[in-house]
């Protein structure tokens, strides 16, 4: 078998059959290769008529048949059988061949394999690819992390297959070294479960307290998205308000258990966030969120504790309830995103990656889950200063935040006194307002280390470190 094929997918589930579809309407030739042949035989006689296509069974087939250097993406279930991939496949690959691995793996992993096929003249590319099954067909948006070497080779085939944003400009960048890709796209994931819920408190404050049913909330949501929430997250929200269950006739979200899964990215974020000493607060209450509801004994034992019921608005005052959570919903998002860019600027640093945040927010203009329209504006935001400290430090986003800022704290206070959750609304606020706070109660929490564990602190007045004798005279000593 000669190699003829530019790219090669192997792992032929739904997100690897889609991906390498894609590469073949786009001109390439892709061979394709899964462990259970029968999958592979089956993708060539299905879509065999939408490109080129090479069937390989064994993997010394697929290897032979991609041309130098070598591209051959991975796209199987992260962990274990990613290394297992690799065990397989680097034996029989060449210096200077690449390894893309498309799955959503944990960066460090990508960090760690990427540093192994380095010492063996190997390129290893993790490439976080963000649209779920339609993105990989259509276009996606694609976060590649790895050496410059390896993008000049891979780059050309990602930019032809990459969602196109409104200006044109395909949704895919060099992100940065080893990690930096797989990072990037865990952050996105994690804006992506803020986001989520963030709209879903927005619905229940709208089902509520505004006493609106679903198909109402589905056309304010439409109403919304014609303005600046124009999103794709929106977009659906409103698809899936609107959905009527064909076997009961009731709404779809009345027939669905209220406990939201999830996958791990969310997860990993906030405990990066944490070793970082990133405040993402508004993503860390998103995860929280989905892993109450998933409580159910525990709901139901407490189902019975004292509260305030629910007594929705009249018709007058819910419309007007309405567009004060849409200040609510938009000033939050901001804060998610202002929460996200800190995460990366912050990774990037620690790992030397020089990420650009404003290629960054280019690059989810479209194809991926949090494409926005406000995303044009990030990317505009950080070209412009590419120091910028947050998002909220960029004039227009704070001018806005501070005209919304109103709306978004009566809603809350709605919220507590008629007993409905919005713990994403309140973690933002609470984030925004202690960013602005001239002094923190931090002070007293320092005083308080020192007391029970001499951990000393800095004072306002002078410079170095301090600690009190508290068990006597309570003086004062400099240590260092």
């Amino acid at each position: 078998m000669s190699g003829t094929a530019q790219i090669g997918v192997t792992g032929l589930a739904v997100m690897g059959r889609n991906l390498a579809r894609n590469f073949a309407r786009n001109g390439f030739t892709v061979a394709v290769h899964n462990r259970t042949a029968a999958k592979t035989r089956a993708l060539v006689e299905e879509f065999g008529e939408e490109g080129s296509f090479v069937a390989a069974e064994s993997p010394e087939d697929f290897v032979a048949a991609l041309e130098r250097p070598r591209r051959l993406v991975i796209m199987v279930k992260a962990g274990e059988a990613t290394d297992a991939v690799i065990r397989e496949f680097a034996p029989l690959l060449e210096k200077g061949d690449v390894i893309i691995d498309g799955g959503n793996a944990h960066f460090e992993d990508t960090r760690r394999r990427e540093r192994e096929l380095r010492e063996r003249g190997i390129h290893f590319v993790g490439v976080g690819i963000s649209g779920g099954e339609e993105g990989a067909l259509h276009g996606p948006s694609i976060m590649p992390g790895g050496s410059a070497e390896s993008y000049e080779s891979l780059g050309p085939l990602l930019e032809r297959i990459a969602a196109k944003a409104p200006d044109g400009t395909p949704c895919v960048t060099h992100v940065g070294p080893d990690g930096a890709g797989h990072f990037v796209k865990m952050v996105h994931n994690g804006i992506e479960y803020a986001d989520m819920q963030l709209i879903a408190e927005a619905y229940h404050l709208l089902r509520t307290v505004a006493g609106y049913s679903p198909e109402k909330i589905a056309e304010t949501f439409r109403d919304w998205n014609t303005g600046r929430l124009d999103s794709y997250l929106i977009e659906i929200t409103a698809e899936v308000l609107a959905h009527v269950d064909a076997a009961t006739g009731k709404p779809f979200v009345d027939v669905v258990e209220d406990e939201a899964e999830q996958k791990g990215t969310g997860r990993w974020t906030v405990q990066i966030a944490l070793d970082l000493g990133v405040p993402v607060s508004g993503i860390a209450e998103a995860v929280f969120a989905r892993s109450l509801s998933g409580h159910a004994e525990l709901r139901e034992a407490a189902r019975s504790l004292a509260g305030p019921a629910a007594n929705p608005l009249g018709e007058k005052e819910a419309a007007a309830f309405a567009a004060q959570v849409e200040q609510a919903l938009y000033a939050s998002k901001i804060v998610s995103y202002t929460q996200g860019f800190h995460q990366v600027q912050a990774g990037s640093q620690n790992y030397d990656w020089d990420v650009d945040p404003g290629a960054v927010a280019a690059i989810w203009r479209a194809g991926c889950i949090i494409r926005a329209a406000f995303l044009d504006r990030i990317r505009a935001a950080y070209d412009a200063q590419p120091e910028l400290p947050s998002l909220l430090s960029d004039k227009r986003f704070g001018d806005e935040i501070g005209a919304a800022q109103d709306d978004w704290r009566a809603v809350i206070v709605a919220a507590a006194r008629q007993g409905v959750p919005v713990p994403g609304f309140s973690a933002a606020l609470a984030y925004y307002d202690a960013l602005r706070a001239e002094r923190l109660p931090a002070a007293l929490t320092q005083g308080q280390r020192d007391f029970f564990g001499a951990h000393t602190y800095r004072r306002t007045d002078r410079e170095g470190s301090f600690h009190t004798l508290w068990g006597g005279d309570r003086s004062e000593v400099s240590t260092g």
